[in-house]
């Protein structure tokens, strides 16, 4: 799946699934939580290191970007239910962003529908721009204070793995944190090892005055 913008996809598990009766006709909903407030979650290990990251609950506000978001499958292709025509609706919680999307209008929604019934489905996925986050070097823990804008909320196969774009684009985020952590911990080992062969240099002197 091509990479767009400067968007980031993040996964969660899906929170229930129902298909209720409603005025004698099958009513078919989808709901789910699109992300969960302040948990923090690991994104990747890099040479032993965990990378992990939270989302604030105030990251969410008036400002956020919702005018159209869509409901869509593994970020792409047919368009299932969307915020613009009141299908996708889209709710902030105490516990996160819940997402419920009516999916009878129209057959390839039923259709997609049955198939997260049946288990095919079971994570959902959001597509997001951050505009201001902060990094904690000593937790290696990113930190999203405010999403600029939501593009989509997505049912998935299997959460992103490692070698996927979604996951590289995802990784290139701590890029720069992750090169100044390695330029510092070089720069603490080449101190150690200087201190060291003083240390030994010091050391051989006095045994040799000692001779």
């Amino acid at each position: 799946m091509p990479i767009r913008d400067n968007r980031e996809y993040r996964s969660a598990p899906m929170f229930e699934i129902r298909a209720a009766q409603e005025n004698g006709e099958e009513s078919y909903q989808v709901e789910g939580y699109a992300t969960t407030w302040d948990d923090t979650y690991v994104l990747f290990e890099f040479d032993g290191i965990e990378y992990k990251e939270r989302i604030l609950a105030s990251a969410l506000d008036e400002k956020t970007d919702l005018s159209d978001v869509i409901f869509v499958k593994d970020h792409e292709g047919t368009v299932y239910a969307r915020t613009k025509n009141n299908t996708l609706e889209l709710t902030k919680d105490e516990h996160g962003l819940k997402v419920r999307a009516d999916m009878s209008k129209t057959p390839s929604a039923r259709e997609a529908f049955e198939e997260i019934r049946a288990g095919m489905y079971d994570q959902m996925s959001f597509a997001f721009v951050v505009d201001a986050d902060e990094y904690d070097a000593e937790t290696h823990t990113r930190t999203i204070k405010h999403l600029k804008k939501l593009y989509d909320t997505s049912f998935v196969s299997f959460p992103a793995n490692p070698e996927t774009d979604i996951a590289v684009a995802t990784r290139s985020r701590f890029d720069g944190f992750i090169e100044a952590e390695q330029a510092e911990r070089l720069e603490k080992e080449q101190r150690l090892n200087l201190a060291k062969a003083k240390y030994n240099y010091l050391k051989q002197k006095q045994e040799e005055k000692k001779q």
